[in-house]
């Protein structure tokens, strides 16, 4: 079984592999370390460090990255499994003081992300942020204290108020994965993040793609002052932690449209293509003006061969 890493993508070299692999290894066994280690069942409990650069990006925009100069927006998609620990260090390449605020994980409150708590990091300057997550277990009453896994998110709390609103106008924040020992992992990921009336700050949606009958998973997350809702055409999911039914019995509705308002997220993995054949398959806020405003992306469904019926898209 792979273990989930910080995006399988993102993380499969550069600096983030170097910071996982034994010192004295070339930049190219590092890599090739980080990914045989993706392959193996990871150990409970374990702890990995690594480090997150916040950068100023083209046309006013910020975002986070692994290495110097290679900062995204949505920033990396960070996972882990249920009993890990991610310790990460904030380097502030900005001119500005900026922060990382994790939602749905453990932290103690240095590791807060806000000015409240005097956990942001100045221009200049580190600061490492420490991430617990826990599994399901039982207080001494008998109830049940409910895992870590799910959906998460991140982003700064501290660029241009103290709330960070500036931050996340502009593009700071990310998608936090954390499974269950035993799910089963996606072949693609995709991260749509609603931002007031931008698509992970875009004003048309990005486009992704996958091939018939993989496993594509979504995490969806809102910022900014607008509630939206996403929708998939064509593809449908239970709404519960993984997007699929438990048994024949489980009664979880299937869903292909779910509201989101901002600060929270969800995610789940569905079949390409499953039952409806490959083609470009809409996604959209189905909020009208918002459709109409741009909020409108295309997940390309594409034939073994590569092929796709039917012409481009003209969704501009």
């Amino acid at each position: 079984m792979r273990r989930p890493a910080f995006s399988r993508r993102a993380f499969a070299g550069g600096a983030a592999a170097a910071a996982l692999a034994p010192a004295g290894l070339t930049a190219a066994q590092a890599r090739a370390a980080t990914q045989d280690l993706a392959h193996r069942p990871a150990a409970r409990g374990e702890v990995r460090r690594f480090i997150l650069y916040a950068e100023q990006l083209p046309d006013g925009q910020l975002g986070y990255g692994f290495e110097p100069g290679e900062a995204t927006i949505p920033g990396p998609l960070l996972e882990m499994y249920e009993g890990d620990t991610l310790q990460i260090d904030l380097v502030n390449n900005l001119d500005v003081d900026v922060s990382l605020h994790v939602h749905g994980v453990d932290y103690a409150i240095d590791s807060d992300g806000t000015r409240l708590t005097n956990s942001v990091v100045a221009p200049g300057e580190s600061r490492l942020y420490t991430w617990n997550s826990h599994e399901l277990g039982t207080r001494d009453d008998g109830t049940l204290i409910p895992g870590s896994a799910g959906y998460w998110n991140y982003h700064d709390h501290v660029v241009g108020t103290d709330h960070g609103t500036g931050g996340l106008q502009r593009g700071l924040y990310g998608g936090l994965i954390v499974r269950r020992r035993g799910d089963i992992l996606p072949d693609k990921q995709f991260t749509v993040v609603f931002n007031d009336m931008t698509t992970n700050n875009l004003q048309q949606g990005p486009n992704f793609a996958a091939k018939i009958g993989e496993r594509a998973e979504f995490i969806v997350i809102t910022h900014g002052e607008f509630y939206h809702t996403f929708h998939l055409h064509g593809h449908r999911w239970a709404d519960n932690r993984t997007g699929f039914l438990a048994d024949a019995n489980d009664p979880t509705r299937v869903i292909d449209n779910k509201i989101c308002g901002p600060g929270d997220s969800f995610g789940f993995q569905v079949y390409a293509g499953e039952h409806v054949g490959p083609g470009h398959w809409m996604y959209h806020c189905h909020v009208q003006s918002h459709s109409d405003h741009g909020m409108v992306g295309i997940f390309t469904v594409s034939n073994e061969d590569g092929s796709i019926p039917g012409p481009p898209p003209d969704h501009h």
